[in-house]
């Protein structure tokens, strides 16, 4: 098979596009031929790290079509279409992933929507309602509210019943993600955004910040009212360095979420399924930013990397 491999950490031009053995697939796993790939924050960040061994193929997300089920998978069969989430092996024509990270993907469904929706919806999900707890009338900070889990995030407490503030910049980007629910749009790069949240909040804060970045997490928490909630998750600005003496005095609660080790449980697994279903239904929009044929991976990444994305950036085979 095909795939994007590389052999030593690095930037983007690391990547090359290269013939690679077919995956074998194991008595617990589904072997996929890949239709989409969607490229995680994540993604990116490892291919900056050294690989497991030479020939890699990183890559955390994609959807297709099962073309093998293992000996002992009873609930998927061959031909079925499903997503998936494994923590490498995605960038490439063919994928073996544990049966039990899948998702049925509905007809009307397209792959490109699938293959991004249970990291970036899912993750949003936990956050927003599991950890977050957000109710009705509440307000809620979104940090990176233009990236997947923050335009999730955005239709997830919107449909809570939550006032939605969001941070982006780029007109355009500011533009859709009120159409997608945001009360308000804070621009970063011209704002201050502890001091337009306190503006708009009345110098109360917000009840909850979705923190996606890490480098942020202090303006996070100067933004949080008394008692608030943080929900740090993912470390897309390389950074968690935070000073705990203010959430101490003003009771507020942190939670860090990492979402490889929570996929598989049951109520999280069903929470994907239920996702799905609501897009298919449109009442999601999962948005794609743009699309490459798998073997300009080095090129994708590169965009993914330099460009301010509205939506995933998504790989053909």
């Amino acid at each position: 098979m095909r795939a994007a491999v590389y052999d030593n950490p690095g930037p983007p031009t690391v990547l090359r596009y290269a013939d690679v053995p077919d995956p074998v697939c194991g008595p617990q796993d589904v072997l996929i031929a890949v239709e989409a790939i969607s490229i995680e924050g994540g993604d990116l960040i490892n291919r900056r790290s050294t690989p497991q061994r030479s020939s890699w193929i990183v890559g955390y997300a994609a959807a297709g079509t099962i073309v093998a089920v293992g000996e002992n998978v009873g609930d998927r069969s061959v031909g079925q279409r499903v997503t998936a989430f494994n923590m490498h092996g995605s960038h490439a024509e063919l994928w073996v992933v544990p049966a039990s990270r899948t998702w049925l993907v509905p007809n009307d469904v397209d792959m490109a929507q699938a293959a991004a929706l249970p990291i970036s919806f899912g993750t949003a999900r936990h956050c927003v309602i599991t950890k977050g707890k957000l109710n009705e009338g509440e307000t809620v900070l979104i940090q990176a509210a233009a990236g997947g889990v923050g335009l999730a995030a955005i239709q997830l407490a919107r449909q809570t019943g939550a006032k939605v503030l969001a941070v982006a910049g780029g007109r355009e980007r500011q533009a859709r993600l009120t159409e997608l629910g945001a009360f308000h749009v804070i621009d970063r790069l011209e704002q201050d955004v502890v001091e337009e949240v306190h503006r708009l909040t009345d110098g109360k804060g917000v009840n909850l910040v979705i923190d996606p970045v890490g480098t942020t997490l202090q303006a996070s928490l100067s933004a949080l009212a008394m008692e608030g909630r943080l929900v740090f998750v993912g470390n897309a600005g390389g950074g968690l360095d935070v000073d705990l003496w203010s959430p101490m005095q003003n009771n507020q609660t942190l939670h860090g979420v990492f979402m490889g080790s929570l996929f598989e449980r049951p109520a999280v697994h069903k929470t994907v399924d239920e996702l799905l279903i609501a897009a298919a239904e449109r009442r999601l929009d999962v948005m794609i930013d743009r699309v490459f044929p798998l073997r300009e991976a080095s090129k994708a990444h590169e965009y993914a990397e330099t460009t301010k994305l509205l939506g995933r950036v998504v790989l053909i085979p």
